[in-house]
């Protein structure tokens, strides 16, 4: 993990997002705290992240994303060089289901 990350105020951030108790209190905290662009780009990665554990092409993904083949490179990277993060969501939203 990034030791520049961690941060006091980043800390303080995650810990804000961690109270949130629904999704109803994420669509208010985040609105409230990113742009709509942002708050689309963060959801486009995530949802290219999940095309690509399905093994879908870059193709496939841009299709159904708008995704630019950067974009779709950044995650894929991210998915293979990372730090797991996406897995562990991923897996979790997988034993709820």
């Amino acid at each position: 993990m990034n030791n520049k990350l961690h941060t006091p105020a980043v800390d303080a951030w995650f810990d804000a997002i961690l109270s949130l108790r629904d999704r109803d209190e994420c669509y208010m905290f985040f609105e409230d705290i990113c742009t709509i662009n942002e708050l689309l780009s963060l959801s486009q990665r995530y949802e290219v992240a999940r095309l690509l554990r399905e093994k879908k092409t870059y193709l496939e993904i841009s299709d159904a994303t708008g995704a630019s083949t950067a974009t779709i490179s950044r995650v894929n990277r991210s998915l293979v060089y990372g730090n797991g993060g996406y897995d562990i969501t991923f897996e979790r939203l997988a034993k709820d289901r």
